[in-house]
C-alpha cells in the first residue's frame, strides 16, 4: 500500500501493521456486548465496552487503538455505567443507537429521529468521530460524537459556541482516574463572544483563558508559544459565522510522518489542559503543552478547606483541624474532593466551650469574601462568631471580610510574599484542647533546646553583626563587598535620573557617577510584587559570585517600596543594539561576535557548574549580554534567575524568559534544569551569526514568510558540502574564520536539541568553542522537521 496517498489524518502509524481489523459499522441487525468492539477503516480508533483504571464499572468508550493509556478520548454514558458487558448491549433501535444495561433498561441514546429507520448505521471514523448515518453508503450525518465531546479534544473536533442559543460546548473532564462522570473541571469558549478559550470550575468560576484570538498571528495573546507550536506543525484554525463560532486544530502534513503520529487533547481530573503526541520512536506519549502552568493556579484544585502550596512536593494539605473527605482520592493525588471538619463546630457557647478561631499567616485568602462593617479586628471577629453559618474571617487594612460555607480557593505563600494575608478559620473548642496538649509537649522540648543554646545563638549573633558591618555597608568597601546606597546619593548620582540606558521587563537603568569619578549603572525596579522578587532574587545571587564574563553587582538601595541594584557601567551596552540596530560602521565583526559567543559560555559555565548552588539564569538573550569597553561579554539581569541545590538535578517553577529563546521543557511545563539555558544559548548565537532575529525573514526570503533561521541553519549542517557562508550576517561581507562558523552553527544545532538530554553542556560547550573538544553532526530537532520539509517542498 501506497501510505503517502492515505491522508493524514488516517494515520501512517496503523499501516505499520498489516492486520485484518474488525469491522467498523454497526448495522440495523448487529450488536456490541461483551469484547466485541468495532474498528475504524485504518485501526486508528476502536470501541466498545472498557473499564477505566481500578473500577469495576463498564462504559462504552472509544480509544486509540495502539497506543498506551491513557488513551480513551470519548465515553458515551459516563453518568451510568453497567457492570455486566456480557448482557448489556448496544445497538441500533428505531433509527438510534442505545445503550441498554443488564436489565435491558436503556441507559443512553443518540435521541435523534430518522426517515428510514431500518437503513440507519453507525461508522467509527479515522478521525475519532462516530457518526449515525442515513445509511451504509448515504453522507447524511444524522448524530455524531464530535457534537458531544466527553473530555478530550482532537484534531478536527469543532470547540464550538452557538450564536442562536447561545450554549458552548463543553470539554469536562472526569470525575477521577476510576470515573469518567463529569468532574469539576471544563473547558468552553467564551460564552461573551470575546473569541478567547476559558477554563471553568463547577460551570460557574472562571480560572484561566487563553485571551482573545489574533487572527494576523494565529494564536492566543495569552498563549505566545503558539507561535513555536505553529512552526513545529500544530495548526490552528477560527471561524465565526451568524450561527455559530468555534475553534479547530489539526496538524500540517508535514508534521504527521513516522516519528509523529497521534495526538490527544484534553482537560484532566486535576483541572489542566494538557497536550500530548505519541511518538513511534519511544512509544509513549509525549507532553507539548499545559495550561495552568502552575498547578495552584486551577481553581478549587485542593477542594474545600484544603490549601494549595506550589513549592510543596505535595501541592495540597487540609487545613488545621480538617482531613481528606476522600484518602482514596488524595492518594491518587486528586484534591479537588477537599477536606472535611474532624469536629463538629458548637456555635453557641455552652459552658465557655464555644467554637473558637485558629489563626493562619501568609495565605491568599479565599475567593467570594462578604465584607461587613467593623471597626476593629475584635468587631470583625464578633461578627463572624455570632453567625452560625461563618466559617472564617480576616481583617487587614482596617477591613472586615466573613466567609460562610465552604472556604475554597486558598493558597500558602511563602514569608516574602506581599500578597500574604491573615486569616482566622473558625474550629470546635476541642480542637483547641488538643493543641494545646500538643503544644506543651513541644514547648518542653523547645525550652531545652533553647536553654542548651543560647551561647551558641549568641555567638552566631556576634557573627553575623560583624559579617553585616563589614560586608553590607562597609565604610570603606573593598573590591568583592556590596555597597548599601541610601536613595537620596543614588538620586544624585544619577542627576535626578536623567540619562536613561534602556527599559527592562522589571523596570529602567540609569547612568550614573560616583563621588569617586567611576561610572555606574542604576537599575530602579518597578512594579511592587515583580520588583521585590526580582530584586532579592539578584542581590542573593549577582551579590555572591564573581567572574569576568558575569555583570558585578555593586550594591543596592532598599528604603520601603524603593528598590535599586548599582551595577558597573559597562559603555558598549547590550549585545542586541550591536547586532540588530548597528549603524554599517558600528557592525561586530567575525573575531568579536565569536568572542562574545564564548565568554558567555564561560559565565553560563561557571553558573551552572561552580557556585555553591547551581544557578539558572532563565532569560538568555541578546539583551541580557551587555559589553565593556572591549567588547568582553557580561551575563547580565538575573531577576528571573532560579537557584538548584546539588542535591536535585532539575526544579519545577512557573514559566519565565522571552518567547523564542525558551526551551520545549518551558513550554509543555515540565521540571526544568540547566539545559534550558542551553536551549536559550544556541538560539541567541544563532542571531550572533546571522545579524538578526530568528523570526525575521531575510531580504531575499520576503516571498517566503514561512522563513525561520534556525531551520536554514540544520539544512546547512546536515547537509554535506553546504556552503555556511549562506549562514553570515551578509555585512561581514564574507570577512569570517569559516571553521570557527562552521563550529558555532554545529554547536548551536546541538544547543536547541528537543531532548534536553542531547545537548551539551555550557561546559562541553566553552570546550568545543575553545577547539579542545570536536563536535560531531547533530541530527535535525524535531520541532524543525516540518519548517525543513516546508522550505524544500
Amino acid at each position: 500500500m501506497d501510505t503517502k496517498k492515505v491522508p493524514w489524518l488516517m494515520l501512517p502509524l496503523f499501516f505499520l501493521c498489516q492486520v485484518s481489523f474488525a469491522a467498523d459499522t454497526i448495522f440495523s441487525n448487529q450488536s456490541l456486548s461483551g469484547d466485541r468492539t468495532i474498528v475504524s477503516k485504518n485501526g486508528v480508533f476502536e470501541l466498545g465496552f472498557f473499564s477505566p483504571g481500578n473500577s469495576t464499572n463498564y462504559y462504552i468508550g472509544m480509544w486509540y487503538k495502539m497506543a498506551n493509556q491513557p488513551n480513551t478520548v470519548w465515553v458515551a454514558n459516563r453518568e451510568k455505567p453497567v457492570r455486566d458487558t456480557n448482557s448489556s448491549v448496544l445497538k441500533i433501535v428505531d433509527g438510534n443507537m442505545v445503550l441498554f444495561n443488564e436489565s435491558q433498561i436503556p441507559i443512553w441514546s443518540t435521541n435523534v429521529s430518522s426517515t428510514n429507520s431500518t437503513s440507519v448505521v453507525a461508522v467509527l471514523l479515522d478521525d475519532g468521530n462516530l457518526v449515525l448515518r442515513q445509511g451504509p453508503n448515504s453522507l447524511m450525518i444524522l448524530w455524531q460524537s464530535f457534537d458531544h465531546p466527553s473530555d478530550t479534544w482532537l484534531p478536527g473536533m469543532k470547540l464550538s459556541f452557538n450564536k442562536r442559543t447561545n450554549q458552548s460546548q463543553r470539554f469536562t473532564s472526569w470525575k477521577n482516574q476510576d470515573d469518567p462522570a463529569p468532574g469539576f473541571f471544563s473547558l468552553e469558549m467564551d460564552p461573551s463572544e470575546t473569541n478567547q478559550v476559558i477554563f471553568v470550575w463547577n460551570r460557574s468560576q472562571q480560572y484561566w483563558s487563553t485571551g482573545p484570538w489574533d487572527e494576523h498571528t494565529k494564536s492566543f495573546n495569552m498563549v505566545p508559544e503558539m507561535r513555536m507550536l505553529y512552526l513545529a506543525g500544530f495548526i490552528f484554525n477560527h471561524v465565526s459565522n451568524q450561527n455559530e463560532s468555534y475553534f479547530t486544530y489539526s496538524f500540517s502534513k508535514n508534521f504527521v510522518n513516522k516519528d509523529f503520529v497521534i495526538s490527544r487533547s484534553s482537560i484532566n481530573a486535576s483541572g489542566q489542559f494538557v497536550g500530548t503526541y505519541w511518538l513511534t520512536t519511544n512509544k509513549d506519549w509525549t507532553l507539548y503543552f499545559s495550561q495552568p502552568k502552575q498547578q495552584c493556579d486551577v481553581y478549587g484544585y485542593c477542594g474545600a478547606f484544603g490549601s494549595c502550596n506550589d513549592k510543596s512536593r505535595q501541592f495540597c494539605n487540609c487545613l488545621t483541624g480538617f482531613q481528606p473527605s476522600s484518602r482514596e482520592e488524595w492518594n491518587q493525588q486528586l484534591y479537588s474532593g477537599g477536606c472535611t471538619r474532624q469536629a463538629k463546630l458548637q456555635c453557641e457557647n455552652a459552658n465557655g466551650r464555644g467554637d473558637q478561631f485558629l489563626e493562619i499567616r501568609m495565605t491568599k485568602l479565599p475567593t467570594n469574601p462578604q465584607n461587613v462593617a467593623a471597626d476593629s479586628i475584635k468587631e470583625c471577629k464578633s461578627t463572624c462568631l455570632n453567625n452560625c453559618s461563618c466559617t472564617a474571617y480576616a481583617y487587614n487594612d482596617n477591613e472586615c471580610s466573613i466567609w460562610t460555607g465552604d472556604l475554597l480557593n486558598l493558597k500558602q505563600l511563602g514569608e516574602d510574599d506581599e500578597e500574604g494575608e491573615t486569616l482566622h478559620i473558625r474550629l470546635a473548642y476541642s480542637e483547641f484542647s488538643s493543641l494545646t496538649k500538643s503544644k506543651k509537649k513541644k514547648l518542653i522540648i523547645v525550652a531545652v533546646a533553647v536553654s542548651s543554646g543560647l551561647v551558641l545563638l549568641g555567638l552566631m549573633m556576634f557573627i553575623i553583626k560583624t559579617r553585616w558591618r563589614t560586608t553590607i555597608i562597609p565604610t570603606n568597601p573593598t573590591e568583592n563587598s556590596l555597597m548599601a546606597f541610601g536613595y537620596k546619593d543614588l538620586q544624585k548620582a544619577t542627576n535626578k535620573f536623567s540619562e536613561k540606558l534602556g527599559k527592562g521587563g522589571f523596570g529602567s537603568v540609569f547612568k550614573g557617577t560616583l563621588p569617586d569619578g567611576s561610572l555606574i549603572a542604576v537599575k530602579k525596579l518597578e512594579g511592587i510584587n515583580q520588583g521585590e522578587k526580582q530584586f532579592r532574587t539578584e542581590v542573593s545571587i549577582v551579590g555572591v559570585i564573581n567572574h569576568v564574563n558575569l555583570i558585578r553587582l555593586r550594591g543596592f538601595c532598599s528604603e520601603s517600596s524603593r528598590k535599586l541594584l548599582v551595577y558597573d557601567y559597562l559603555p558598549n551596552g547590550s549585545l542586541d543594539k550591536h547586532l540588530f540596530h548597528a549603524k554599517d560602521s558600528e557592525v561586530l565583526d567575525w573575531k568579536t561576535r565569536y568572542q562574545i559567543a564564548l565568554g558567555a559560555a564561560r559565565g553560563l559555565a561557571y553558573l551552572h557548574d561552580k557556585c555553591r548552588d547551581s544557578i539558572i539564569h532563565c532569560d538568555i538573550k541578546p539583551e541580557n549580554i551587555l559589553l565593556d569597553g572591549d567588547f568582553c561579554p557580561k551575563v547580565a539581569d538575573f531577576g528571573l534567575a532560579k537557584l538548584i541545590g546539588r542535591e536535585f538535578s532539575r526544579v519545577l517553577t512557573s514559566l519565565r524568559g522571552t518567547m523564542g529563546y525558551l526551551a520545549p521543557e518551558w513550554i509543555s511545563g515540565q521540571a526544568i534544569t540547566p539545559k534550558a539555558d542551553v536551549y536559550s544559548y544556541g538560539m541567541m548565537i544563532l542571531e550572533i551569526v546571522s545579524g538578526r532575529r530568528n523570526f525575521q525573514v531575510q531580504v531575499q526570503d520576503s516571498d517566503n514568510e514561512g522563513s525561520f533561521f534556525p531551520a536554514t541553519v540544520a539544512i546547512q549542517v546536515s547537509t554535506k558540502g553546504s556552503d555556511v557562508l549562506n549562514l553570515l550576517d551578509s555585512r561581514l561581507n564574507g570577512n569570517v574564520n569559516v571553521e570557527e562558523l562552521s563550529r558555532i552553527c554545529t554547536v548551536a544545532c546541538w544547543c536547541i536539541q528537543d531532548d534536553e538530554f542531547q545537548r551539551p553542556t555550557m561546559s562541553q560547550v566553552v570546550q568545543i568553542l575553545e577547539g579542545v573538544s570536536e563536535v560531531s553532526q547533530p541530527p535535525i530537532p524535531r520541532f524543525l522537521q516540518a519548517c525543513i520539509k516546508e522550505h524544500s517542498g
